[in-house]
């Protein structure tokens, strides 16, 4: 009896001592749902569960159980105040509130890493300006003393202050900037309380999408780099690097998905989120607003170094940052190993997402995408291609005679190269009825101008098609 009492101590003893070694390691995300270019980071990871596939269970991690913790935010700042105060270890946010968040790590004695992109645009497209739908303004140079609202210390807070200062304008004389989340100025513009708004993915977008905007600058026009990627605790990923490079790994798959079957995800963003996935496909699907891309381009490098500089001359930083310290590629080339992939192959490759596909009229390659346009038909899976506006519009009068909606038209921009929502844009007909479309009305006129073309807006291209004689189509 007394030896199985012994026995039973022992076996006792063991067991502590083995729970003892077996630590549970917090891995506590904050997101932005809606801010849908940090899909890969945070939305489509928790929603696929695609975390748990990749979590090490080896070596030190043997024992470990992890605590996951996911939390949505609608911005970066807050994001970064609960990093700093402990109760987050990876943060996804753009390139200004990713600037911030080292400063007030370094202010706080501590140290966060910048250690991937997530999605963005080497020209700056996916932040914008948009002016209520009834405003006359057609284009930047028309908010000379007007109030302009922009999220404050964001990604298109520096957009906007660069566009200005190439205006040759005080941002504190010749305009007034207020600060205004995306959600208030939704209803400002639809009350006409603001001349116009600066704003990140995708609101400058979705609320022209929405009908109650008009998009009258795109980021692309500044020409400076933009976008989203994470960051961790320093400490966090000292302790834990296997982790780091595990969640990475997680968005190269979310990456993955989203590149492969870009409607099915957009529809995925839109359930949880609201965000309809014709927006969602506008910066996801081929040719979209926005690069796929996790590397650390030498452009995105740049950008937190002139983030950095511009929050300081906003006041809203008072120190530098080391980058060569901040910024790392350590984890994500640790990631695209692991993941079977080449990083420097991606790091040079700086292409949109391509559009392999057959037109849809023809069933015939298209092989130049430049004057690509696309429809999404309500009831179907996947956008249908098309090499040309006219064969597009074509089609769309078929659809629309034959009793069918279609979800959205997209276009793509004659002198800028970027997608489009069709029915927010200008298009300029020549004489043989070639359409070409455009963003801005004054790049249509100066086109129209140089082609002898006539400027419509979508519905009077429409009408421009289908009463068009047979041989110019």
């Amino acid at each position: 009896m007394r030896g199985r009492v012994l026995l039973s101590c022992l076996f006792g003893v063991l067991a502590f001592a083995s729970a003892a070694r077996a630590e549970t390691i917090r891995v506590a995300v904050g997101t932005q749902d809606t801010t849908i270019n940090c899909a890969a980071g945070g939305l489509l990871i928790r929603e696929l569960k695609l975390l748990d596939k990749y979590l090490p269970h080896n070596g030190k991690y043997k024992d470990a159980a992890y605590d996951v913790q996911w939390k949505n935010f609608t911005s970066g700042a807050p994001i970064t105040n609960e990093m700093v105060a402990g109760k987050l270890d990876f943060g996804a946010m753009a390139d200004f509130p990713g600037s911030l968040n080292g400063v007030a790590f370094k202010k706080a004695g501590k140290r966060s890493l910048f250690i991937g992109v997530l999605s963005g645009s080497v020209k700056g497209s996916g932040n914008g300006i948009v002016v209520p739908s009834a405003s006359e303004i057609q284009s930047i140079e028309e908010l000379k003393g007007k109030t302009i609202s922009v999220p404050f210390a964001s990604t298109a807070h520096g957009m906007l202050l660069r566009a200005i200062t190439t205006l040759g304008w005080d941002p504190e004389k010749d305009v007034k900037i207020i600060a205004q989340a995306p959600e208030v100025a939704g209803s400002a513009l639809q009350s006409n309380q603001i001349d116009a708004h600066a704003d990140f993915v995708p609101f400058a977008e979705l609320f022209p999408s929405r009908g109650f905007a008009r998009k009258i600058f795109d980021g692309s026009q500044a020409d400076v780099p933009t976008f989203h990627g994470l960051l961790v605790d320093g400490e966090y990923a000292d302790k834990y690097p296997e982790v780091v490079v595990a969640y990475l790994r997680a968005a190269i798959e979310a990456n993955k998905l989203l590149s492969a079957e870009p409607e099915k995800y957009s529809e995925l963003i839109a359930k949880v989120t609201g965000i309809e996935a014709p927006v969602n496909y506008l910066f996801h699907g081929p040719l979209g607003l926005q690069t796929r891309d996790l590397t650390w381009k030498p452009e995105y490098r740049q950008d937190v170094a002139t983030s950095v500089e511009t929050l300081k001359l906003l006041k809203r930083a008072d120190t530098g940052l080391d980058l060569d310290a901040f910024i790392t590629d350590t984890y994500i080339r640790a990631a695209f190993k692991a993941s079977g992939l080449d990083y420097d192959a991606r790091l040079a490759d700086y292409a949109p997402l391509a559009l392999t596909a057959n037109d849809a009229a023809t069933g015939k390659p298209i092989k130049d995408t430049s004057r690509v346009a696309e429809i999404w038909l309500a009831g179907e899976p996947v956008v249908r291609h098309y090499a040309t506006p006219e064969s597009a519009l074509k089609a769309l009068a078929g659809f629309e005679k034959a009793g069918k909606t279609a979800r959205v038209v997209y276009a793509q921009d004659h002198d800028k190269g970027i997608k489009l929502l069709a029915d927010k844009a200008w298009f300029v007909v020549s004489p043989k009825g070639q359409i070409d479309a455009f963003l801005l009305r004054q790049d249509a006129d100066t086109f129209a101008q140089k082609s002898n073309g006539e400027v419509k807006d979508f519905n009077e291209a429409k009408l421009s098609v289908q009463h068009a004689p047979a041989a110019s189509r």
